[in-house]
């Protein structure tokens, strides 16, 4: 692809996230509000869960999401289980990816786009190799190449490889059909995990047994 014919495409990929996040904001509001009293109910204050992650450039942002567990602990005083906090509603909401919908903010603000590596914890910073750090030389998003080839049942190695391809490989088309795969995993409610650590670990827990840094 020609420098000009990508910075036609990556204006347009920015039109296009603006575009979509303004619509899905207008068109889900109601959704979003009834979610949110649900959550007030089941799990009290606040409704809105913000977590620092690591963005384009490996700037931290705040990433927007309604809250899907409680804050309850064992008798020591530490959180339990994802598994055992996410119940009721924020199950159901996770697995309609409701959850996410709030992320919509982040993507007018810049700091998300719809398609990219999804933004991942901040701890994880020190485990990347050279070659997987090229993630973040695009804006993380919503959804990616990852995510619609096995998101939580990938091992992390596959899965930042995949990362790696999307930024080698991007165009606006690869978008488009990953949108659109996206969105029918959406309406299948399909590869959603509601407690990914019991799938797989950690990717700083993994690479401290495995050895890769």
């Amino acid at each position: 692809m020609s420098p000009a014919r990508r910075t036609i495409e990556l204006r347009l990929k920015r039109l296009i996230d603006i575009t979509v996040a303004l619509v899905v904001l207008v068109v889900t509001a109601p959704v979003v509000a009834v979610a949110a009293l649900l959550v007030l109910a089941q799990f009290g204050s606040p409704v809105f869960f913000r977590q620092e992650r690591t963005g384009r450039y490996e700037r931290r942002i705040r990433v927007l999401k309604l809250r899907t567990m409680s804050d309850d602990r064992d008798a020591e005083g530490r959180l339990l289980p994802d598994g055992v906090r996410c119940r009721g509603v924020g199950r159901t909401l996770r697995r309609l990816s409701i959850d996410e919908l709030p992320q919509m903010v982040n993507v007018l603000r810049g700091d998300l786009s719809l398609v990219g590596p999804r933004p991942l914890l901040l701890r994880y910073d020190p485990w990347y190799t050279d070659r997987e750090r090229k993630r973040f030389e695009v804006r993380p998003g919503i959804t990616g190449l990852a995510q619609v080839n096995g998101r939580n049942d990938l091992a992390w190695t596959e899965r930042l490889e995949l990362d790696v391809r999307y930024v080698l490989d991007w165009s606006l088309w690869l978008d488009l059909r990953i949108l659109a795969r996206t969105a029918g995993k959406v309406l299948r409610a399909s590869g959603v995990a509601v407690d990914p650590s019991a799938q797989m670990l950690d990717l700083d827990q993994e690479r401290r047994l495995t050895g890769v840094r």
